[in-house]
């Protein structure tokens, strides 16, 4: 049987960036991934996930903050683009962009609280309905480069990776693990990190975890939601410097949208309903298909309040989110074993 110092199960960005900082720190690393890094069965495929500052809790603008030096690390040593600067507005009578502000100015990050009027002077493509935050440091991670980037930089310091190693099991073996693979393959690991995403729920139950560590997960809901691109009634060429990210708060409604990148050709805006999705009991569950009654309220909702864009998708697609009830991260250790699950509206992508 092989053995590792450490195994990390799940190649997304937060296994791909445990990896690249164990092994950066001359731990013996391996990455377990079910299919290959970034597919687009999980949560950190593609080129468009939004970047942004503004948090209701100061803790994550912080962490934010200390972030920066290690994107600046990761793109040197990657020679890759992985953020682009676009700035994000957010608004709507439940977004609170006032109290997003104090956050902000706490926290020191140049921003800027706009009245609807002058924003719509700023940006007359989206029709403001409340006042608007802006803060220009925000942007567009390119998800799929960020998540090849790290595997690149963990190689470099010597982790393996293992593609098509669907992790079924955990069982303790003395002072170590034994991960058992769906197809029955074996690896010994002194210590395992799950980074699972979507596939978290189901595997759960299979690790050698105190019954206490349990009952105190908070539960995980994995969705299917889902994303529209609609084009710009603009020229494409120009229209993509002209729009921020944002994120808008209705009474029942949350929208946000971004620059949709390469996914879908440069040529048009990703607007999705954030937790519009069907519950599934885990990743394994998902059927990619889109919802027709979601589609038609992101359709209507682009009509009425982006009249910068043709409310006409010509690409849609399926993604997942894992959220916890208060959107807040689950990082957590007992016995020699991690869990992580960003939750969407908080984690290293931010919201899809």
């Amino acid at each position: 049987m092989e053995s590792t110092e450490y195994a990390v199960i799940g190649a997304g960005l937060a296994g791909a960036s445990t990896a690249w900082h164990l092994a950066a720190r001359g731990h013996e690393v391996t990455v377990l991934e079910r299919s290959t890094p970034a597919n687009d069965a999980g949560s950190s495929h593609g080129s468009a996930r939004i970047f942004r500052y503004a948090y209701e809790d100061g803790f994550y603008t912080r962490l934010l903050q200390r972030s920066e030096e290690g994107w600046a690390e990761l793109a040197r040593l990657s020679g890759r683009e992985l953020i682009t600067a676009t700035g994000s507005v957010d608004y709507g009578a439940e977004r609170d962009p006032a109290a997003l502000a104090g956050v902000l100015a706490a926290c020191g990050v140049e921003h800027e609280l706009l009245g609807a009027e002058e924003a719509r002077g700023r940006w007359p493509q989206i029709a403001f309905d409340t006042d608007v935050l802006w803060h220009p440091g925000a942007g567009v991670i390119d998800a799929q480069e960020t998540v090849m980037a790290m595997v690149g930089a963990a190689a470099d310091h010597g982790a393996r990776l293992e593609t098509g190693w669907a992790a079924e099991s955990v069982v303790r073996d003395g002072p170590a693990f034994v991960v058992t693979a769906e197809d029955g393959r074996t690896l010994r690991a002194g210590r395992v990190v799950v980074a699972a995403g979507g596939w978290l729920p189901r595997l759960l139950g299979a690790l050698p975890l105190p019954e206490g560590f349990l009952g105190a997960m908070p539960h995980l809901e994995v969705r299917q939601e889902q994303a529209y691109h609609f084009p710009y009634a603009e020229s494409p060429a120009e229209a993509p410097a002209t729009w921020p990210t944002f994120i808008h708060m209705r009474r029942g409604w949350t929208a946000y949208g971004l620059p949709g990148g390469r996914d879908a050709g440069f040529r048009g805006q990703k607007i999705a309903e954030f937790n519009g999705g069907k519950v599934l009991p885990s990743a394994a569950d998902q059927d990619g298909v889109i919802d027709p009654e979601n589609r038609r309220r992101v359709v209507e909702y682009v009509r009425e309040y982006l009249p910068g864009l043709v409310p006409e998708p010509y690409a849609e697609t399926t993604c997942l989110f894992t959220n916890t009830p208060t959107e807040d991260f689950v990082i957590d250790s007992a016995g020699g074993i991690t869990v992580v699950s960003p939750a969407r509206g908080t984690g290293p992508s931010s919201r899809p």
